[in-house]
């Protein structure tokens, strides 16, 4: 979408013409709006209601400092310095430039008044403080720091815009579309998960027992054995079904059935490494996907690349439910 960001200029006006001037030209060739009080400079109350709407509009507002606090209103604070607290309270992006010598700034450029020069000073650091800024000292520097800082707060906070109302139309038909695109793409995969798959004929049931082998190593005196054990799917499927909530990787599954398996056994496995059968372990995890129990899952790892994870179906979650819930004492078997 071809958008304009529209760019609010504050600064003291009589000392500041030609700055303004350099800088209003910047902004244009930036492909952005200024809007500046050049017409209306603020210098009542009733001028300032209607500079604050116009900054409720703007995208970005810019400030110059220069030698000049500006004039004050009924409060003691002058009109650029209100723009500025306003543009902060609305949280728009500030970008700003104060002289880098105030002190070399001519004499009728600058604040004869004391208490005008005292209250400059502490608005200049209001401004500097917790904030970046580019300092200038010509007229001539200004537009090149302008089109620098200001493209570089675009990229970094871009802000809502302004478009021709004849491409607003546009955009949204095909903002809609896309979002109706996608929607029907998502549809149509729900649609096919839900679709019954062809059943397996002769699925072995839950209660059925599979023989699980492996091997295992003695980490004190590197000996090595095998090992070997009737379960059913059934209670295989309880070692590792309350772990699925956390999404793990088939590795750590595997790491749990192989402990759960070994204490079967009637062994302890603190200080071994034990191992089931790669092929095995394979088979075990296709055949609670063909049960309906588990999800298969290729994403990608936190240490890089990518991993298979496990998950629990609906029906996965129910059965977690019902062979690992704890029932009453009096119903115990």
């Amino acid at each position: 979408m071809d958008k304009r960001y529209q760019v609010f200029i504050s600064s003291t006006y009589a000392d500041l013409k030609e700055e303004r001037k350099a800088v209003i030209q910047a902004v244009i060739e930036l492909n952005c709006i200024p809007a500046g009080m050049e017409l209306f400079p603020a210098d009542n109350e009733e001028q300032f209601a209607f500079i604050k709407r116009v900054i409720d509009d703007c995208d970005y507002y810019l400030l110059i400092i220069a030698g000049r606090y500006g004039s004050v209103g009924s409060d003691g604070i002058s009109y650029t310095e209100k723009e500025f607290d306003y543009a902060i309270s609305r949280g728009l992006p500030v970008i700003a430039f104060p002289h880098a010598s105030p002190d070399d700034i001519t004499f009728g450029k600058s604040e004869k008044d004391p208490a005008l020069r005292e209250k400059l000073e502490r608005f200049r650091k209001k401004v500097c403080t917790d904030r970046l800024v580019k300092m200038w000292k010509d007229a001539h520097e200004l537009p090149g720091f302008v089109a620098q800082s200001l493209s570089s707060v675009i990229h970094r906070h871009p802000a809502t815009g302004w478009v021709r109302a004849n491409k607003v139309a546009n955009e949204e038909i095909l903002a809609e579309i896309n979002t109706l695109r996608k929607r029907n793409a998502e549809l149509q995969s729900a649609l096919t998960s839900f679709t019954p798959s062809r059943p397996i004929e002769n699925l072995a049931g839950l209660d059925e027992k599979f023989r699980v082998f492996g091997t295992v190593f003695y980490r004190h005196n590197g000996y090595s054995d095998t090992w070997k054990v009737d379960v059913s799917w059934r209670e295989l499927f309880g070692f590792f079904a309350p772990y699925l909530v956390e999404f793990p990787n088939e590795s750590y599954i595997k790491a749990i059935l192989e402990k759960a398996l070994y204490r079967k056994l009637g062994g302890d496995p603190k200080g071994k490494d034990i191992d089931m059968d790669a092929q095995l372990f394979k088979t075990i995890g296709v055949q609670f996907k063909a049960l309906g129990l588990i999800e298969l899952t290729y994403s990608k790892a936190v240490q890089g690349g990518v991993a298979l994870f496990w998950s629990a179906t609906p029906a996965g979650e129910r059965l977690t439910l019902e062979v690992r819930a704890v029932r009453a004492a009096g119903n115990a078997e």
